[in-house]
């Protein structure tokens, strides 16, 4: 009787400490979910009201992220109205050259040809701070102009501070389609996930999440 009374004492135990667990496991999820919730929404307002500077400082380059639509188009905009001398497109993809991009571009792109550099090299956004960061040093550039997605902005514009420490750096967000509706679904989607990829990269952890999920950087 002794005995089977402890093995229920302990039973009891076991059970209470196990609840305790869950129940603090529980509101530390409410707590990381309200806080990620409450950010998010602080990051949509940041996106929505994002627009370039209505009087554009001169720059000593102009740095455009491929993998969106009108980014190009903008950059090259710029260097047309001499924003800036020096162009480079980074993240073009390997084999990727000045005529292959759309029609209006490429004439564009072939007018302005001496003052454009065409960065193969990068995959990720990551990718695109080192390829930029290597070109702004090798120009001996202390101001740069960031053309890229409004959503790509936050993020586009933290990983260039990492790596080009002590240059100023101009934001110059494009708005594409996909953020035209900023409260469909889908759109929501797309902000939540790079929201992620912003909070996964100023913690410091963006290589081990995405080498796990496999997600672009």
């Amino acid at each position: 009787m002794v005995a089977a009374a402890e093995v229920m004492r302990r039973r009891r135990l076991y059970d209470r400490r196990r609840q305790w667990v869950w129940r603090w496991l529980g509101r530390g999820v409410l707590l990381f979910a309200g806080l990620w919730l409450a950010g998010f929404m602080v990051f949509v307002e940041v996106v929505a009201h994002a627009v370039p500077p209505l009087l554009l400082p001169h720059a000593d380059g102009i740095v455009v992220l491929t993998g969106g639509d009108d980014r190009v188009s903008a950059a090259l905009g710029l260097l047309a109205d001499r924003a800036a001398p020096l162009l480079l497109i980074s993240g073009a993809g390997r084999g990727t050259y000045l005529g292959d991009f759309t029609a209006d571009d490429a004439a564009a792109a072939t007018r302005y040809a001496t003052g454009i550099t065409v960065g193969h090299s990068a995959e990720s956004t990551i990718g695109n701070a080192f390829e930029a960061a290597a070109w702004a040093r090798l120009h001996h550039m202390q101001s740069l102009l960031v053309v890229t997605a409004d959503y790509h902005m936050p993020r586009a514009i933290w990983l260039l501070q990492q790596h080009l420490p002590g240059v100023t750096l101009i934001g110059y967000p494009v708005r594409p389609p996909a953020m035209q509706t900023l409260w469909a679904l889908s759109t929501l989607r797309l902000l939540a996930a790079e929201y992620t990829k912003y909070l996964a990269v100023r913690s410091g952890i963006a290589g081990v999440i995405f080498e796990v999920l496999g997600v672009r950087r």
